[in-house]
């Protein structure tokens, strides 16, 4: 007689990621089952999608995911490890699902598998590699005009023994204590009402700011990472992104078993610009081609009014100023008040505008207005004279704030620069498109400020208010 004995249901581990080099842009996901007691991969999964969003691209990766799981055994149970903290939340049951292209991706994935037998962890972007290169290698396939292929890295990635070793043991613990049931995404519509819709509004643009924030050190490699250029603004991307401006105030939801570990304090950079030079109220191009200035009385009186409110505040512990005589003045003068040192980095310094240092806006126009006119209409143009382009800038700032990140992890530092490299601070950190530079005002002595987290995420708030103070 047959044996009846009933087979025990096998467990996978399915990593899943998605992007879009541009959101929306050209997009792709990869998923892949691996065994969790071992780490091999077992599967792989991954396609070009055409022109969608980052969290529809997200949402196709885990559907994908757990197909691929389902194929090799219907009857198993799946863990599901992604680093989209809004895929993560909303397919838990803990957020609402309310954007009509999520809606019914995140139905589809529900019903690949019984209630109850996926579970949901987030984690961090360096931990979800092997997806994040199935993407990109989906989304550079697709740029050629061509079908994704398993590539010969595969094999390397798998041999990779600490990362087996890992895997195992947490899915050990998961095993211990319990990991949390999925829930049924179409009751994820009935959660907390207004908290969670800002949870949603605050998850789609962490992930956003966790992609765009590194445009400008990535885009010259295709393949270099999943969310390679900064999120462009479109009808679909507006709708997800309510609650920008405090992406990161609230901490993970911690789960049984799986649940997302404490980030921990966020690098906190304070950006302040210098106090005005003479040429600031004449409203002439000063970069760090030109003349250098030091402060006018006045710019010296408005650092003076930064540092004592600064001090006031408590809360800087380290100062580091461009190179240029009016921002190191103004970091010294801020500095006295505060009873700390100023490191002085060169990527902070302002754009170089050529043979445009000292001119005004108008006499530019009369002088070079097709150099002018170019440069308005495209970040890739120079300055007349061999300046430095806004690209140019917005790669070097990048890279900057991925140094200082490192360097300041979970500290709060006053960065003392200019107004072109705050402005992309902020840009960068929004996933705004580089012609927002020409749509933001920043004030001589003015502060604003970007705080960045351990998964790549970051929150901006906006002051302004410094040369105003009395």
């Amino acid at each position: 007689m047959a044996d009846q004995t009933p087979r025990p249901a096998r467990e996978f581990v399915v990593e899943a990621d998605g992007g879009s080099r541009g959101n929306p842009g050209p997009a792709g996901y990869g998923a892949v089952v691996l065994d969790p007691a071992t780490g091999e991969s077992l599967t792989e999964a991954a396609e070009y999608l055409g022109v969608v969003t980052n969290n529809v691209a997200e949402y196709r990766g885990l559907l994908a995911g757990l197909r691929a799981a389902a194929a090799l055994d219907p009857d198993a149970t799946v863990h599901v490890r992604m680093d989209s903290k809004l895929v993560v939340e909303q397919m838990s049951g803990r957020w609402k699902i309310k954007h009509p292209d999520m809606k019914p991706l995140a139905a589809e994935a529900a019903r690949v598998f019984p209630p109850g037998r996926v579970t949901y962890e987030w984690i961090p972007r360096a931990h979800n590699k092997h997806a994040d290169r199935l993407a990109n290698e989906a989304m550079d396939a697709g740029a050629r005009g061509e079908a994704w292929s398993p590539s010969a890295s595969t094999a390397e990635l798998d041999a990779a023994a600490a990362d087996r070793a890992a895997l195992a043991g947490r899915t050990a613990g998961s095993r211990r204590s319990g990991a949390a049931p999925t829930g049924d995404p179409a009751g994820a519509e009935g959660g907390d009402g207004g908290e969670s819709a800002v949870e949603e509004g605050r998850a789609v643009a962490g992930e956003r700011l966790a992609r765009a924030g590194r445009a400008g050190v990535e885009a010259a490699s295709p393949g270099a990472g999943t969310r390679a250029a900064a999120g462009a603004a479109g009808t679909g991307a507006a709708a997800e992104t309510s609650g920008e401006a405090d992406v990161r105030a609230a901490k993970a939801v911690a789960s049984p078993g799986w649940g997302p570990p404490d980030m921990g304090a966020p690098a906190t950079f304070v950006l302040l610009r210098h106090g005005e030079t003479p040429l600031t109220p004449q409203k002439r191009f000063s970069g760090s081609g030109g003349s250098d200035p030091s402060l006018s009385p006045v710019g010296r009186e408005q650092a003076e009014r930064a540092g004592a409110s600064l001090a006031r505040r408590g809360t800087i512990e380290a100062i580091v100023a461009s190179p240029l005589a009016r921002t190191r003045e103004t970091a010294g003068i801020v500095a006295a008040h505060l009873g700390l040192e100023v490191a002085v980095e060169e990527g902070l310094r302002e754009t170089d505008f050529g043979v445009w240092e000292g001119l005004t806006f108008g006499e530019v126009r009369e002088r070079h207005p097709a150099d002018l006119d170019a440069w308005l209409a495209s970040p890739d143009a120079e300055p007349t004279g061999g300046g430095e382009s806004f690209t140019a800038t917005g790669t070097r700032i990048a890279a900057t704030r991925d140094k200082l990140v490192a360097a300041y992890a979970g500290r709060t530092v006053l960065l003392v620069s200019h107004v072109t490299p705050i402005k992309t601070f902020v840009r960068l950190a929004l996933g705004a498109p580089p012609e927002s530079l020409f749509r933001m005002e920043l004030s001589a002595a003015s502060l604003s400020a970007v705080a960045y987290y351990a998964d790549g995420g970051a929150s901006v708030r906006l002051f302004n208010e410094t040369s105003h103070l009395r």
